[in-house]
């Protein structure tokens, strides 16, 4: 899955001279936490929700209604985004979980997306999220079995062979490794509701079985 899958589009935007009065408005009436900063057609920062906030005057002020909003007017973009700030973009064909990475490492909830060095779009945590519950399959109820493995070669195969045998569809296989174990994880996802003889048969392979859930379907 790649980011221009997931990307919202018609993206809202600020220069560096918008002020924060105007920035906090877009945000309401869009209902979005980020803004990019667009300067001369080029991406050139990204402000915040966070940031508006912690550059509005504290709720303690003993300035009136008409003095905040002259001094929210008066304040610019370019008043509170750091000169230093990095612009960390992606590409639209960069896949989602790369997107994922990215922000993790930055410590970053949103990431425009730039093609031809113009802005095309922009992929948030929320974007990654619902991604990950549709890679993950768990919309519909389902049945999740979670086993131990060896890394061994054919494993993957003969797990499905298992599964096939019973006549039951595999909606969807995770595989981590467990530190703790020094073993692999596997997390297999049936679409029947009673797979009993499926874990049975994992048991009698040599699989070491830990749980059988039923999941319901999405909240």
């Amino acid at each position: 899955m790649k980011v221009r899958d997931r990307m919202s589009e018609n993206v809202k935007t600020v220069g560096m001279d918008t002020n924060i009065n105007e920035a906090f408005l877009l945000m309401k009436e869009s209902n979005i936490r980020r803004l990019p900063i667009v300067e001369k057609g080029k991406v050139v920062g990204i402000v915040t929700l966070s940031d508006l906030n912690q550059a509005a005057p504290s709720s303690a002020t003993t300035l009136s209604i008409h003095e905040l909003n002259y001094l929210l007017a008066k304040t610019r973009i370019k008043d509170i985004v750091s000169k230093k700030q990095k612009v960390i973009t992606i590409k639209p064909d960069d896949y989602i979980e790369n997107a994922a990475k990215i922000m993790r490492k930055y410590r970053v909830s949103g990431l425009p997306v730039v093609e031809n060095d113009q802005l095309i779009g922009i992929v948030t945590e929320t974007d990654i999220f619902d991604a990950f519950i549709d890679i993950l399959g768990v919309k519909k109820t389902h049945t999740r079995i979670d086993f131990y493995t060896e890394d061994r070669p054919g494993t993957i195969a003969t797990i499905t062979g298992i599964v096939s045998a019973k006549g039951i569809n595999i909606l969807n296989t995770v595989v981590y490794y467990d530190e703790s174990k020094n073993k692999y994880k596997m997390i297999l996802r049936l679409e029947d509701l009673e797979c009993a003889g499926v874990a049975d048969e994992l048991k009698k392979a040599g699989y070491e079985v830990e749980s059988v859930i039923v999941s319901p379907e999405e909240i």
